[in-house]
Order: structure tokens, then sequence, then C-alpha cells
């Protein structure tokens, strides 16, 4: 591990390989990477890019890499694959749609396959950040499932969050619904070739207009202004999303998109946001730990005869969720 470690430092394609793999296949990997490699993280800027499925995010996220690579950044890629609830594979067949970027020595691609998690995001995701963050990537884009309003956990991974649109995907208002549209950064509208673009942006711009009058955005969240001032004192100029339009496919809006991406890491990085940002980073780790900790815990307190008891006397209404969780509890602080 510590030869990983260090090929890592050092940037060795192989190395960061090997480690990836090492830490999506073990929980024990995983730990071992992070200690070793987060003194040496916090300078990638982690670019998140959702939205449903059909929007392209795919071969935007393909432009992208290209633009940013046109621009002398160092790109890691992670995409996110759904993975089969019965057998748990995944196609992992984002990677195949991006094979013109191989031989980019400056670009690292990896498929990671969700394994259930319903956040949009895969369990090594955090790790696998880390690894190219402190392999010295200047930016890490990370491309959710796609599987639709479930998708919010990006916006506490991310510095940046696209949420990609296409237009003639049925009802605008129906897919702009609360959620997954409030934790964008930025608002892309994909495939504007299509006719019924103009008025998917002008309903998009419509919905950020209403949102203004009485919240502001924070990171992913419409919150109270007072409570935004409680996080970050004195008070500072909010950033206005913007709605950008890109047709992927054939490169058209993406300079205009990176170079709306870098006012707002330059907007994050000049203001309080960017602390803000790695705290709640920070605190969704933590909790992901701790929660895996604590069942880690039951299942090594409790025989698996009496966690299922309570699950069965559950599901036949003897005992009520709660009472069954506060008898694991007890049984665990034993």
């Amino acid at each position: 591990m510590d030869d990983l470690i260090e090929g890592v430092r050092n940037g060795r394609s192989r190395a960061i390989a090997r480690l990836i793999t090492q830490v999506e296949n073990s929980e024990a990997a995983a730990e071992t990477a992070v200690m070793q490699l987060h003194a040496y993280t916090g300078k990638a800027h982690v670019i998140g890019i959702t939205g449903p499925p059909g929007a392209g995010k795919s071969t935007l996220v393909n432009e992208l890499a290209k633009e940013l690579r046109r621009r002398d950044k160092r790109v890691g890629i992670i995409a996110v694959d759904p993975s089969s609830p019965f057998t748990g594979g995944a196609i992992l067949g984002d990677r195949v749609r991006m094979h013109d970027l191989a031989g980019d020595r400056g670009i690292f691609i990896r498929s990671l396959a969700s394994r259930g998690n319903l956040g949009g995001l895969s369990q090594a995701t955090t790790a696998v950040v880390k690894i190219f963050d402190a392999a010295g990537f200047d930016v890490v884009l990370v491309e959710t499932v796609g599987a639709g309003q479930s998708e919010v956990d990006i916006a506490a991974a991310a510095h940046t969050t696209l949420v990609i649109e296409a237009p003639g995907m049925g009802d605008d208002i129906q897919s702009f619904k609360a959620g997954i549209l409030e934790i964008a950064d930025i608002l892309v509208v994909n495939k504007a070739d299509r006719p019924s673009a103009a008025q998917t942006v002008k309903s998009l711009e419509m919905m950020l207009h209403l949102g203004d009058g009485h919240t502001m955005r924070h990171h992913g969240r419409f919150v109270e202004e007072t409570a935004v001032n409680q996080i970050a004192a004195p008070a500072q100029a909010t950033w206005q999303v913007p709605v950008k339009q890109t047709v992927s496919t054939e490169g058209q809006g993406i300079p205009e998109l990176v170079d709306a991406i870098e006012t707002h890491y330059r907007f994050i990085r000049d203001s309080s946001e960017w602390q803000v940002r790695e705290r709640e980073r920070s605190r969704r780790e933590m909790a992901e730990i701790l929660h895996a900790r604590l069942w880690q815990r039951v299942r090594d307190s409790v025989a698996e005869l009496d966690r299922e008891q309570l699950i069965t006397a559950v599901a036949n209404r003897d005992l009520d969720p709660y009472t069954a969780v506060n008898q694991l509890l007890q049984q665990i602080e034993k």
C-alpha cells in the first residue's frame, strides 16, 4: 500500500488505477488510503454533473474534459454507472462513450458502480476524489447515475454542481421540481438546437427568478438569509445561478460553460463559500463513515437470527421500527 500511495502522490497512472481498484473493493483499503492521502488533498476543483437520463451528461463531460485540457488542466473523471439490483453488476458504459479521450496522459477516467446508492454516487466516490486530488489533478469531474431527483448527494460532494436539462423531455415544470433543480450552481440546457430549447431556458430562468424573491441559494439548498449569515458572516454577494445553452455533440457552448465554471470557482475561492463547502463535504463524509461503523457494530454485536426476528416483528406489526432500533442499540451498548 505504501508504494501505491507514493505512486499516487507522484501522479503515476498505474498506481492510481491499482489504488482505486483496492478502494472500490475493500473498505479497509479505502480507510488506509484516505488516512494517508487526506493531508495532501484540498486543491482540486470538484465539479458534479447530474440530471435526468437522456440529457446528454456523458457527451457533455467528454467535451468539458477536452476544453479543460485546452486550458492546460489535468482532469480526473469519475463516471458513476447504475448497478443491477439483482446481480450488483454494472455495464460501466460511460467510459466507453468517452473513448476519444483515451491516450491523453492529462486525463484519467474511472467508472464506478453505484451498488444501490440512491443519491447518484458510489460509496467509493469520496475516496476516489481524494486519490485524484492527491495525485495532482486540477479538476475532478463526477458524473452521477442520472436517475432523477434522488441525485442530491452530489451537492455535498462537489464545489460546483451542474444540473443538465434537455428540451423535449416532457412537462418542463414537472422535470424542474424541487430537489434536483435547487442543487444547481449552473444550469445547463443541453441539446439546445432543439426547437423547444428557448422555452426550456425561459422556464428555468422564471423559476430562478421566483426563488430569488424569498430565499437565497446556499450550496444546493434554499435557506433563510439569516441562516446563511450565521454560517458566513459578514454577508457577501450571493451567486446568481446562470442558465447556459450547449449542443455537446457539436461542441457548441462548451467554452462559455467552462468560463462560467471558472467564474464560479473564483467566486467561491474569493468568498467564504469554499470553506463552507469543504465543511459540508467533511460533514457528509463523516456521517457516511459513522453510519457504516454503526451498522458494522450491529452486525458484530447482534446475532443475525436476533436481527431477523426484530425485522419480522416490525413487518408483522408486533413491534414498531423505533422500538426495534432502540433494542438493537441497547444490545451494542452492553
